[in-house]
């Protein structure tokens, strides 16, 4: 049975609250129409703020396109997440002063540290700080500040002033999208603007982030990266995303 377009597009926007994210060949088979009308749907969707574009596909938004909540990120792409952060946990050398941004996937990396890293961690993230607070192996500098609820980390003046007084062998930042140009996505400037205050305190630096958030721009609010920064994603993320951010001469990580 044929439905119509604006049907289909309800139920586009469904599948992808319930399932977390639809590609446009599984939606392109579901609903028997061409990739090509399903782009359309998506570019439709999108504009009218219901979806968020991927790579490929889509993904829900929040009610209202509002930012979600950490709880609600914790609870998305565990599998992706945990390779990430094994992968970056394995670059970590013994002794070193490492910074980590707040996220669902950088808190993933924290978990990781509570087994055998030996170092100094200093960190904006309430979340970072309960997964090491009870790891006396592991130094912890907690970077205090105003507090943001929805990525239950901290920013503004207070915490960027306690990192001006800092350096760091490497920085782990999360990110609401990134960009092959260079640029994390998020959905204040507050974030941008202590995102790339840590970037300029770190020798190196990582994104960590799965595949539903390449080319994601949901909101924004941008942060700009320096010259040979490292993007650390999982086996999710498809080759045309991985192809773009490759061509723009970024060093590209794809986590097993």
């Amino acid at each position: 049975m044929t439905i119509s377009a604006s049907e289909r597009r309800r139920d586009i926007v469904e599948l992808a609250h319930t399932s977390g994210l639809a590609s446009v060949d599984d939606l392109s088979r579901r609903f028997d129409v061409t990739p090509s009308t399903i782009r359309r749907d998506l570019a439709q969707l999108t504009a009218r703020g219901e979806i968020a574009r991927t790579y490929g596909g889509a993904m829900a938004l929040g009610p209202s396109g509002a930012e979600p909540s950490f709880r609600q990120r914790t609870g998305e792409a565990g599998v992706a997440k945990s390779s990430i952060a094994r992968w970056a946990r394995r670059q970590l050398v013994d002794g070193e002063t490492i910074l980590l941004d707040a996220g669902s996937t950088v808190s993933a990396l924290a978990r990781e540290l509570r087994h055998g890293f030996t170092g100094t961690v200093a960190t904006t993230s309430i979340a970072v700080v309960q997964q090491l607070a009870e790891t006396d192996r592991v130094h912890v500098e907690c970077l205090g500040g105003t507090l943001r609820v929805a990525s239950q980390g901290f920013v503004g003046p207070l915490t960027e002033a306690s990192l001006e007084r800092m350096t760091f062998d490497r920085v782990f930042l999360g990110a609401d999208g990134v960009l092959a140009s260079g640029h994390v996505v998020e959905a204040d400037l507050a974030q941008t603007r202590l995102k790339e205050l840590m970037c300029r305190q770190s020798e190196r630096v990582y994104v960590l982030a799965d595949g539903s958030k390449l080319g994601r721009a949901t909101f924004h609010a941008r942060a700009a990266l320096p010259a040979g920064w490292t993007l650390v994603t999982d086996d999710t993320a498809t080759a045309d995303a991985l192809a773009e951010f490759a061509a723009a001469g970024v060093e590209v990580v794809v986590a097993d």
